[in-house]
């Protein structure tokens, strides 16, 4: 009897699913999510403050979250999250061997 053509044979290996990336600390969400938001709150106060002054505060601060919250969850953290995940994870190269012009000797492989 032979195995379908995706069933695996016992000499063959699964590769298994991808390991899902770390999560950042709390502290470190926190942050990123307040970065977000402050400057979109202090801007959106201003704007609304300008464009709506006899509004009462309770319905500038009803308008107001009703644009900064889904802009932040959905936009803005998910952008500083993914910047902050290249940069903490970021592999730096090697610097390159440059010879010198003196002696022709890498400077980081000098002779003994």
């Amino acid at each position: 009897m032979t195995p379908a053509s995706d069933e695996l044979t016992p000499n063959e290996t699964s590769v298994g699913p991808k390991s899902a990336p770390k999560i950042p600390s709390i502290h470190t969400r926190a942050a990123i999510t307040w970065i977000a938001i402050f400057p979109m709150v202090a801007l959106g106060m201003s704007v609304l403050a300008w464009f709506a002054p006899p509004w009462h505060p309770v319905i500038r601060s009803l308008v107001l979250t009703l644009i900064v919250v889904p802009l932040t969850v959905y936009v803005t953290v998910p952008a500083l999250l993914k910047a902050h995940h290249k940069t903490a994870h970021r592999t730096w190269r090697k610097p390159r061997d440059v010879c010198s012009k003196k002696d022709g000797v890498p400077p980081n492989r000098a002779i003994r």
